[in-house]
């Protein structure tokens, strides 16, 4: 990762919230591209060496994204489904987030979490804002104890790197 660009991540346990911030070096239509186009998610939304697997995607409001995390021997670790709840074109995404089972069905034993991701660019970087409400600070607290951070840290990292070969 690039040292110079941006990145801060807050865990709030009281409002139940993680507030992401993170610079990508590349400018706002690529780093949309890489957040909504199933072939380029895979490629970097998840930590090595497990890879993601869209299911489904229909992006667009009222559609949503299935996808599996793989591990290195090709089986499915667990699936994860974001129901897209608002989009504005290169400037939003609001997503309903669960985990879920091989058919998409969402987990009821995790309360689900609210995303917003707000994207924005200045001088050919864009910054990426996700601001997450959970449903319950017991899935907040699982999230963070199993890896939460280090993963998205990981998968930011491969971004960095796809980003820098689409350019």
């Amino acid at each position: 990762m690039n040292q110079a660009l941006l990145f801060d991540f807050v865990v709030d346990k009281e409002n139940r919230t993680i507030t992401i911030k993170r610079e990508f070096d590349a400018d706002l239509a690529l780093v949309w591209e890489a957040w909504t186009i199933p072939e380029i998610l895979d490629k970097w939304y998840a930590p090595k060496p497990f890879r993601a697997e869209t299911q489904t995607m229909d992006f667009r409001e009222g559609g949503f994204w299935h996808y599996a995390m793989i591990d290195a021997q090709g089986e499915a670790k667990g699936y994860s489904r974001y129901d897209y709840q608002k989009i504005e074109p290169q400037k939003t995404i609001v997503e309903l987030r669960g985990f879920a089972d091989a058919n998409g069905t969402v987990n009821p034993n995790f309360a689900r979490t609210t995303a917003t991701n707000d994207f924005s660019e200045a001088d050919g970087k864009t910054l990426v804002k996700i601001h997450a409400q959970y449903g319950s600070l017991e899935t907040l607290e699982f999230i963070v104890k199993n890896g939460f951070i280090e993963g998205m840290s990981a998968c930011f990292g491969n971004l960095d790197e796809l980003l820098a070969t689409l350019k």
